[in-house]
């Protein structure tokens, strides 16, 4: 078996391009003909690109890829066949990246795959493929598509805003590091030479900075050093199931940070779910697609028994209050869906108020966190300065005596 690249014309006149794997030339040709497609062009195909392989590169599309995509394909799919939906898109991706996934997708459809099957792959993420799958067996699929493009929309909406507001407080962070740096291994041992030879006893503050100091000037490489290990040494946890988990659980009992992250994660999954919830999907298949969409393993654990609970004949909301770890507004608008018999509609609702309390959270915090950095970094370039002018005032004194 070998893959082929054709090139050929459809019933309607319109030029279809892809790919197709087949024993060989003529089979491919036989293929394409039973299709109704009249074969201009059909030779062995070149090996695919390496770009999505390679061990640096992220294998899934990105959020504004794979957004940009479905918004795409839910338009193009009410007025035209799969097939041609798909080759269109591959022809308006932005990125080589992109482009190929498509192709490969597109190439597919045209063998005869269903669009979930041909979606199979690292590209596009379980859940997405299986509210694909929930369309096409509903003959709903531009409907399915349209609320996973507004779904993949409101995430890329939420991340740019959060990426906004985070902008400039981490500017300003590292660029008072940056400033503290140049003073502590630069301004200062230039001037403590000056002090030296003076022969009396320095004020403690300008003991401590010059120590400080000297310390940072002898020994900046084993304070790399240590920095690099810790951050490796993280990165190592963090890749371990076991310390991860002990990790997140540990950020959840924080104040004021484990909350943000709670109600981050349970927005996202109220969202992921009440999509899901409205497609007509299984609750239990939804609660287990749903899962992975959450950073935050602690939270993903929970979510992961919510499956078996309901699985097991409870209900939704009992399974999250046995939890323990969902936020009290997700509980009590679940609760009410489920009595109501709109729990996507609640969910969504949930999921809504979740992220406007998470957006008021993080603008206020920003707002507070930009000025203290300021004061923090007035703070310590001020106790420099006066550790400097202590001994210059000190000899003033003594000359003037």
């Amino acid at each position: 078996m070998a893959d082929f690249a054709y090139r050929a014309i459809d019933t309607d006149g319109r030029e279809r391009r892809g790919r197709m794997r087949a024993t060989d030339a003529a089979a491919a040709t036989a293929r394409l003909s039973a299709r109704g497609l009249a074969v201009i062009e059909c030779d062995v195909a070149p090996p695919r690109t390496a770009i999505a392989r390679a061990p640096w590169a992220s294998r899934r599309l990105s959020l504004p890829q794979l957004s940009l995509f479905t918004r795409q394909l839910a338009t193009l799919a009410r007025v035209s066949p799969l097939e041609e939906a798909l080759r269109i898109c591959a022809a308006q991706a932005q990125g080589a990246r992109a482009r190929a996934a498509i192709a490969r997708v597109h190439g597919a459809v045209v063998e005869g795959q269903s669009l979930a099957r041909a979606l199979g792959g690292a590209d596009f993420p379980p859940l997405y493929r299986a509210m694909v799958a929930a369309g096409e067996g509903a003959g709903q699929l531009p409907t399915i598509l349209d609320r996973l493009a507004a779904s993949l929309e409101r995430q890329a909406a939420v991340r740019s805003k959060l990426l906004a507001t985070l902008a400039y407080p981490v500017i300003l962070a590292i660029v008072a590091l940056f400033v503290v740096a140049a003073l502590m291994l630069f301004v200062v041992p230039t001037i403590v030479d000056q002090f030296n030879s003076i022969g009396q006893q320095l004020p403690l503050l300008t003991r401590i900075i010059m120590g400080i100091s000297g310390f940072s000037t002898r020994f900046w490489w084993l304070i790399l050093t240590g920095m690099v290990a810790a951050a490796i040494g993280l990165r190592i946890a963090l890749a371990r199931e076991k310390s991860r988990l002990a990790i997140d659980a540990l950020l959840l009992r924080l104040p004021l940070i484990g909350r943000l992250i709670r109600d981050w994660n349970a927005a996202r999954f109220a969202r992921t779910l009440a999509t899901m919830v409205e497609s007509r999907l299984p609750l239990v298949d939804g609660l287990a697609l749903s899962a992975p969409g959450i950073s935050n393993h602690a939270l993903r654990r929970a979510s992961l028994s919510l499956a078996e609970d309901v699985r097991s004949g409870s209900s939704l909301s009992a399974a999250m209050a046995r939890a323990g770890i969902f936020p009290p507004i997700l509980l009590h608008l679940v609760s009410s869906g489920e009595n109501a018999g709109a729990l996507d509609t609640m969910l969504a609702a949930a999921a809504n108020h979740l992220e406007q309390d998470y957006d008021r959270f993080v603008t206020s915090a920003m707002a507070l966190v930009e000025p203290a950095i300021i004061l923090i970094m007035g703070a310590i370039v001020a106790t420099i300065i006066l550790a400097i002018l202590l001994p210059i005032l000190q000899l003033q004194q003594y000359s003037g005596v």
